[in-house]
């Protein structure tokens, strides 16, 4: 959970711009944090967001949201089973399971990747560049629900090496996902910058409002699906990531009118046009990148978990047929699938 407090800007302050007065009035710990917390919409000038550079004035009302601290408990490793693909003394590529959250929060203080990995390397051999203990080894995140590969870094080098690398768009991330309805056109891009959504600030939303953040998705079809009595229809995509906005791929989905299917805060449709599914159909399936250290390509491809793969198989009679796209990606998914079965 997070908590509000208030600052009322002082004389001194007059002229100010927003980012560092958080930073020197210590509302947040650091500028760049105070800079994340204005991006993500909990800081409120006067009643409404503002961009980082904004300028105060003087008696002007600033109202910030901070979590609230999770025990230390929540640094113990834990033994929670890891499906590590790859592993060296500085980076993990990992398939991440269904339910486990990324790193300790308020609603979640141990069970999480952050408790495993400390388990499996311990707390001293992974990486901390995200400047929070309760982040080690963390260099990007998957939603909870979301499952597939994930990179998790040992050293403070190879973490940032990493981590500059997502930013600047280099490691190639792609997402299978089946959404609502027919798409007609074979290939898109969704540029529509995202924010904290006004009244639910748990969701997330396309927003013009000066905290939101450029948010760049594409999309290929890879086969379609005729309507049923239930439902529209439905496209499998591939998704690929050129920013790593929190549910990014779920809020532009839902945004063009084909939401995921299953997806519980984003969906559209029935019950029924779920398909038997109680998490988005949202699923890392591909991992490109340069190693930090060694300079080698890496690439990983990850087969579909049970009720993704059951969900597919449920409409497949329904079937338009798969785009060429689609037969290269489906294979490539498949063949993983036989590689990882015991």
């Amino acid at each position: 959970m997070a908590r509000s407090l208030v600052h009322i800007v002082a004389a001194q302050d007059d002229g100010m711009r927003l980012d560092a007065l958080a930073a020197a009035r210590e509302l947040y710990a650091s500028r760049s944090a105070a800079v994340k917390a204005i991006e993500d919409g909990r800081v409120f000038v006067n009643g409404e967001t503002v961009a980082k550079k904004a300028v105060v004035s003087t008696g002007d009302t600033i109202v910030y949201e901070v979590a609230e601290e999770a025990p230390k408990t929540h640094l113990l490793g834990q033994p929670i089973d890891l499906d590590i693909r790859y592993e060296d003394d500085y980076l993990i590529v990992l398939s991440k399971q269904v339910g486990l959250v990324c790193h300790p929060s308020p609603d979640h203080f141990d069970g999480t990747l952050v408790n495993a990995l400390i388990y499996h390397c311990g707390a001293d051999n992974l990486c901390n560049v995200q400047g929070d203990r309760d982040r080690l080894g963390i260099v990007h995140r998957l939603d909870r629900d979301t499952s597939g590969l994930m990179l998790a870094a040992k050293t403070d080098d190879a973490g940032q090496a990493l981590m500059d690398d997502i930013r600047d768009r280099i490691v190639d991330r792609h997402y299978l996902t089946l959404v609502q309805g027919v798409i007609p056109h074979d290939t898109g891009m969704i540029d529509a910058p995202i924010a904290r959504a006004d009244r639910e600030r748990t969701r997330m939303a396309v927003s013009d409002s000066p905290s939101a953040r450029d948010s760049i998705t594409t999309f290929t079809v890879l086969e379609r699906f005729d309507a049923g009595s239930k439902d529209d229809g439905y496209t499998l995509l591939d998704c690929k990531l050129f920013t790593g906005r929190t549910h990014q791929i779920r809020v532009h989905m839902n945004y063009i009118k084909h939401a995921c299917v299953g997806d519980p805060s984003y969906g559209t449709g029935s019950p029924a046009a779920q398909l038997g599914l109680t998490r988005q159909f949202l699923h890392s399936y591909r991992l490109a990148f340069t190693h930090p250290v060694t300079g080698e390509d890496l690439e990983f491809v990850d087969g579909l978990p049970e009720d993704l793969s059951n969900a597919l198989e449920s409409i497949a009679e329904r079937t338009q047929g798969r785009t060429e796209a689609g037969e290269a990606v489906l294979s490539a998914i498949e063949a993983a699938r036989m590689r990882e079965t015991p």
